[in-house]
């Protein structure tokens, strides 16, 4: 037995039938096109014949939920063979005048048509009537084959309606697992976070101890490393339940200081590497500022992390017409061209590089950009690798 033919489903295949309001019009009208007085549509399986709905004028006494035994109809024949089965006056049919629906319901004529679901087989519309039929039933046939592609329809938007209903909950409780976690993240992490680093630093002011000392900067490294995972975490977590990152943009105060005080906190935290920066943001821009220091951090932490160790990094900016032109620069192994594509997918690392952070660096540097109206690009050569951020001034 299929899934179909659970007693969870039919019911469901049943209450979905009598919600189509269509179908007791469609049965009116099969009744007027034959001239039979009993109309239905049946949810058949290769056990069960249920009845849907129901235009009864025959009193035959069966009504929607009511069951007939599968086998004493003719549709075990249609379920078989999905074709038609059209018997104008039964009793002069030799093939059918002994067969049950004649000697146990006492019918003189028999019209059902197969009903189509995503293609399966889903029942039957029929009509029938204990006198033979006062039209012809082969015109009433094709009408019936219409009507019934017409409940297939009805049927299979019902299904569509359904899965869209159900993927709208699973969202919603996607969605709140979101916010929870967000919660989790901002505030039940961070806090104890935060209170180890004031920690560390209020120890900090009260060792002598050179041991002791460099422990604390190592724990106080890892509370701030600690602290920027979570906030990355925390970045991806609003980009994908929102549409990206929120940014408040103003032009109320310089953005170069911040960018220079990156690119200072940078060389502080890498005295061995070479930072060459050139800024000339001569102009007023809207922008979150605190976010594009983050953008450059980002940018200048992978041109550590990939780039040559020997060789210097450029940072550059220049406004150009309506644009801030931001670009970092570095030398070492060019990106594979194969891994182009997926540099600003979140926790995308390509083969064989240093397992420092979440790999959610780039990805945000692209959802900054994209937050401000901008976008991010890589060139990569045998001469350098540079990230250009390009962000519309006004």
């Amino acid at each position: 037995m299929s899934s179909y033919d659970s007693m969870q489903t039919l019911n469901r295949d049943l209450a979905i039938v009598a919600g189509i309001d269509v179908v007791p019009r469609i049965l009116q009208l099969a009744c007027a096109a034959t001239g039979m007085r009993f109309a239905a549509v049946a949810r058949v399986t290769s056990e069960r014949w249920i009845a849907c709905s129901v235009q009864d004028d025959l009193a035959f006494g069966l009504a929607p939920g009511g069951e007939l035994r599968v086998e004493t109809t003719m549709c075990g024949q249609i379920f078989q063979h999905h074709q038609a089965v059209v018997i104008p006056c039964v009793s002069e049919d030799p093939r059918f005048r002994e067969h049950s629906i004649a000697t146990l319901y006492g019918l003189d004529s028999y019209l059902s048509v197969p009903i189509f679901r995503h293609g399966e087989f889903f029942g039957t519309l029929c009509a029938i009537d204990t006198r033979p039929a006062r039209s012809d039933l082969a015109d009433a046939a094709r009408t019936f084959e219409l009507f019934a592609q017409l409940i297939g329809f009805h049927l299979e938007t019902a299904d569509c309606l359904e899965q869209s209903v159900q993927a709208l909950r699973v969202e919603q409780e996607r969605a709140h697992l979101r916010e929870q976690f967000m919660a989790v993240l901002g505030h039940d992490l961070r806090s104890p976070l935060a209170s180890i680093g004031v920690g560390v630093q209020a120890l900090q002011h009260r060792v002598e101890d050179l041991r002791s000392q460099a422990v604390l900067k190592v724990m106080g490294r890892s509370v701030q490393r600690m602290s920027d995972l979570i906030g990355d975490v925390l970045d991806l977590a609003r980009s994908r339940l929102g549409n990206g990152l929120a940014v408040v943009k103003d032009a109320d105060a310089p953005l170069a200081p911040f960018l220079e005080q990156v690119i200072a906190e940078v060389r502080s935290a890498a005295p061995g590497a070479v930072i060459d920066a050139d800024l000339r943001i001569d102009v007023p821009i809207a922008c979150d500022r605190a976010r594009m220091a983050q953008l450059l951090s980002n940018l200048l932490a992978n041109a550590l992390t990939h780039g040559s160790p020997v060789e210097p990094i450029q940072v550059r900016a220049v406004v150009a017409g309506d644009t801030l032109l931001l670009w970092v620069a570095n030398r070492g192994t060019p990106i594979d061209p194969a891994v182009m594509p997926r540099l600003f997918q979140p926790f995308f690392r390509p083969a064989g590089a240093a397992r420092g952070g979440l790999g959610l660096g780039l990805f945000i540097v692209a959802q900054i950009a994209m937050a401000h109206g901008g976008a991010v690009a890589v060139d990569s050569t045998a001469e350098e690798t540079r990230f250009t951020v390009r962000i519309p001034v006004a």
